[in-house]
């Protein structure tokens, strides 16, 4: 694309605006009615839990959805990544109604999923809408994927800043330009708002005692981020072993998710594992004041690397605070520290290991827990982005920057191969 004039770019302006506000509004309220959707859903299943028996059901349903009318979207969250890479062709808006159904009947039948990805997926979706009105080119076209992804993220979480950086950096920052940056900011905006003003509430964390910064409490968030970073590497790795497996084996897309529904069918209604169910946002707040049982993180990843593996639909990153939050506060069995600190520094550093996204996870925990603990979660963070190896949860995403370089001096391999 050629550069613009400074009378084009002031002209362009209004446009952008409009287009921001537009998406912000669209995909705030997709994710409002999202929101709304999945509590009631939740809320179902917790006062029905016989329906867990029909997981296979729901499995059926959410296969056969997407074997006959969601081939070209399947890919998820990694559609959109590859189509900001190497533009190839409008997105198609059925990616929206397809993984919020999916989503939905997930979590009604009792599989381990979470949310993120389903708002971030109708962001995507509703914004590249825009290509065809306004008649983007490729590069701006880029852009538009960035605001939905910052506008799925911010308003499904509350976290504007986050969502505006995490749309940036789970890019690289590859071929963002200032503009990128400022739209990204200003969608982030126009969709947490939107959501407020649907009268939606997020859940509520706090981190009531921060202790002195020293070195033993850096040692000990070392310990913390580098176990972390440990836990997020298990996590994608172990979803993409259960994807591969019942994709080899199991020839027919719509029985993937049946035969893994009654396996999960089994495990947690007949052993009694209900607590990995869903989004596990009860376990989450619970951990940051009462210690955790060593063993939920382990089960936490167990459970949702199979569900989505096995075709179910839903994020990855409610179950990652899951697993983050889960081990932090098992680790105050041994860490002198609080353990809402080290519940909160669990619950961002897994996240930003998996994802590769230090800079919005440290911005993330910011915002929920406050600034007094920033220190703390930016060392957690930090530590677990380079300690999480190599793959993260999406398999399209290009890992560069320090990580990279760091893995490529290391190995003396190109950082893919690793």
């Amino acid at each position: 694309m050629t550069s613009q004039s400074p009378k084009q770019i002031l002209l362009s302006i209004p446009k952008w605006i409009i287009i921001c506000a537009l998406i912000g509004i669209f995909s705030g309220s997709a994710s409002a009615f999202f929101l709304v959707s999945l509590d009631w859903v939740t809320q179902f299943r917790i006062h029905h839990d016989y329906i867990i028996w029909l997981l296979p059901l729901g499995g059926f349903l959410v296969g056969s959805s997407y074997y006959y009318w969601g081939e070209s979207v399947v890919k998820g969250n990694n559609l959109l990544l590859e189509e900001y890479e190497k533009p190839k062709k409008v997105i198609p808006f059925k990616m929206a109604p397809l993984v919020l159904l999916g989503t939905l009947l997930t979590h009604l039948f009792g599989g381990s999923a979470g949310r993120e990805g389903t708002a971030v997926q109708m962001g995507g979706a509703i914004a590249d809408q825009f290509t065809k009105i306004f008649k983007l080119d490729n590069s701006e076209r880029r852009i538009l994927i960035i605001l939905g992804i910052s506008a799925g993220f911010a308003s499904v979480f509350g976290t504007p800043l986050a969502g505006a950086i995490f749309a940036l950096e789970v890019l690289y920052f590859s071929k963002i330009n200032f503009k990128s940056i400022v739209l990204s900011f200003l969608v982030a905006y126009a969709a947490y708002f939107t959501v407020e003003f649907w009268e939606i509430k997020h859940t509520h964390y706090s981190i009531p005692i921060v202790p002195e910064l020293s070195f033993r409490t850096i040692f000990y968030t070392i310990l913390v981020g580098l176990l972390s970073g440990f836990a997020a590497l298990l996590f994608s790795r172990s979803t993409h072993f259960w994807g591969s497996l019942f994709s080899k084996n199991i020839k027919y897309p719509p029985l993937r998710p049946v035969i893994g529904g009654i396996i999960l069918a089994i495990a947690i209604a007949g052993l009694g594992f209900t607590k990995f169910s869903g989004l596990g946002v009860p376990v989450i707040v619970d951990s940051f004041s009462n210690q955790s049982d060593w063993y939920d993180f382990l089960l936490k990843i167990l459970f949702t690397g199979f569900t989505l593996g096995a075709g179910f639909k839903g994020g990855e990153v409610t179950p990652l605070f899951f697993v983050g939050a889960t081990l932090g506060s098992a680790l105050s069995l041994f860490i002198p520290m609080p353990i809402a600190l080290l519940a909160g520094i669990g619950f961002v550093a897994v996240f930003s290991g998996a994802t590769h996204t230090p800079i919005a996870c440290t911005i993330m925990g910011l915002e929920l827990f406050g600034i007094e603990s920033g220190i703390f979660i930016a060392i957690g963070c930090t530590i677990a982005y380079f300690s999480s190896g190599s793959v993260g949860i999406y398999k399209s995403q290009i890992v560069k920057g320090a990580k990279f370089k760091l893995y490529q001096r290391f190995k003396g391999k190109e950082l893919e191969h690793l």
